[in-house]
């Protein structure tokens, strides 16, 4: 099975969307709404997730980034928690595919260690890969309420995570724990001033998760703009995506200026 990619919108730039983990494209729906006249956007299904969970893929971000390269036109790319290890990894490897890169409250490295405090507690994350053994279910309850966390209304905010985690069917457990991995070992901070294409990293103001300071630190490195979502948690474009929209507008611009006449 091949890696599953949604076409929505009508607009002149192209922008490819990639959600984070345990969830889906379909997460994104407020974003591709308020984006469709502006944007042809390419949302993706990361394997084992969603449409995707048939597909052999590894969750691993160069297999990723390869992958969904192969499928989209050049584009802008816009990834999502763990989805912005996958466009961050495209950008650096792939600069021809990626005109521009969005970090969407996310960051070159996941977890806290003595020289990134920036991080998620370590032990968090390990635990979260013990227990998707021992109970499935709670362990991505857990995880979404933590996605919620801080939000300006975080009981609606994670009834909608909790609404759309399941809505194409259960994530593979497989990559479940890959993703994990992923965020436990990946480490692109050294990689930051490297990057070709213009980048912004927007943060949430509330992220629990992924601290703005973290994404502030991380544009600083890469040339690139950073702002802040106010009064958004881990995912602003549920309850906030007019303002994301608002706040993608000059890396859009910047990529629209390269379109062909």
């Amino acid at each position: 099975m091949t890696l599953h990619i949604e076409t929505h919108g009508h607009g002149p730039l192209p922008l490819v969307l990639i959600h984070g983990w345990a969830m889906h494209g379909g997460v994104f729906a407020p974003l591709v709404e308020a984006l469709a006249t502006q944007c042809t956007m390419y949302v993706v299904d990361l394997p084992g997730h969603g449409h995707s969970r048939g597909c052999g893929l590894p969750l691993e971000p160069r297999a990723c980034a390869r992958a969904i390269a192969a499928a989209t036109p050049p584009a802008a790319w816009l990834g999502w928690s763990l989805g912005g290890l996958v466009a961050l990894t495209a950008a650096l490897e792939l600069p021809a595919q990626v005109r521009a890169l969005a970090m969407l409250c996310a960051t070159p490295k996941f977890v806290r260690t003595a020289d990134w405090p920036h991080g998620s507690d370590a032990t968090l994350v390990h635990q979260l890969a013990t227990d998707l053994e021992t109970d499935y279910h709670a362990t991505l309850e857990r995880f979404l309420a933590l996605e919620a966390m801080g939000s300006a209304d975080p009981r609606a905010e994670l009834r909608r995570l909790r609404g759309e985690v399941f809505s194409r069917g259960e994530p593979d457990l497989r990559v479940l724990q890959e993703g994990i991995r992923v965020l436990e070992d990946s480490d692109l901070r050294g990689r930051l001033p490297q990057l070709a294409p213009p980048n912004a990293w927007l943060a949430g103001h509330r992220d629990r998760l992924v601290p703005p300071a973290a994404m502030q630190w991380s544009a600083e490195q890469a040339r690139g703009r950073f702002d802040a979502i106010a009064h958004a948690g881990h995912a602003p474009f549920i309850g906030h995506a007019d303002a994301l929209a608002r706040a993608l507008q000059p890396l859009l611009a910047q990529c629209a200026e390269d379109l062909p006449a």
